[in-house]
């Protein structure tokens, strides 16, 4: 009698640890986070970068970033992903020296509103609130789409163009540096073909 109780108090116990086991593999498959890589498929390779908060202090933005932040209100809530000095220059061959003499501010200036149209969203956005393996999209204030995704180093992609510095707060202004310019066709091609112009 006493042997059968013990058989069957084993035979529960090994079925309760087989059925913990099989809710544990189950748990731990539903719950394994998707594959990063840090390059995208039609892009370049990228050197992992950790992501830094950073004050305004802390970043040395250049002329044309001053002048899209200085368009915008300060105390109200946007995310600008505000190209780098060097992707002015190489992106639409604007160099301060020469695209703010007094015969180019006003051509210079119109270009900038447009690009702070297609990069500035308005709300706050920091790269907190995008998800890591998850696209998330807005519209700017132009109307033109944001696909925003963040790469496992915490810095954010935006239509393709990676951000050089994020979360970089002025007031009420989140600003996330990119290595590019976002830009529709129409604009990018309209601008490219303005150069092609002036070189002749």
């Amino acid at each position: 009698m006493r042997r059968r109780q013990v058989l069957k108090h084993s035979i529960v116990l090994i079925s309760m640890m087989v059925c913990v086991s099989c809710l544990l593999i189950v748990t731990v498959t539903f719950l394994k986070l998707p594959e990063a890589t840090t390059k995208n498929k039609e892009m370049r390779f990228y050197p992992i970068i950790r992501s830094r908060k950073v004050s305004l202090q802390d970043v040395n933005l250049g002329k044309f970033e001053e002048m899209m932040l200085d368009m915008l209100p300060q105390d109200l809530a946007f995310t600008v992903f505000i190209p780098s000095e060097e992707a002015f220059k190489r992106d639409l061959r604007l160099v301060v020296n020469d695209s703010l003499k007094p015969d180019r501010f006003n051509d210079t200036y119109a270009i900038l509103t447009r690009i702070l149209g297609f990069s500035a969203v308005p709300r706050a956005l920091s790269s907190a609130n995008v998800p890591l393996g998850e696209l998330v999209s807005y519209e700017s204030l132009s109307g033109f789409p944001l696909y925003i995704s963040k790469d496992i180093d915490g810095m954010l992609v935006v239509n393709r163009i990676r951000s050089e510095v994020v979360d970089v707060r002025k007031r009420e202004v989140v600003v996330h540096v990119m290595d590019g310019i976002i830009m529709d066709s129409d604009f990018e091609q309209s601008v490219l073909s303005e150069d092609d112009t002036e070189e002749d």
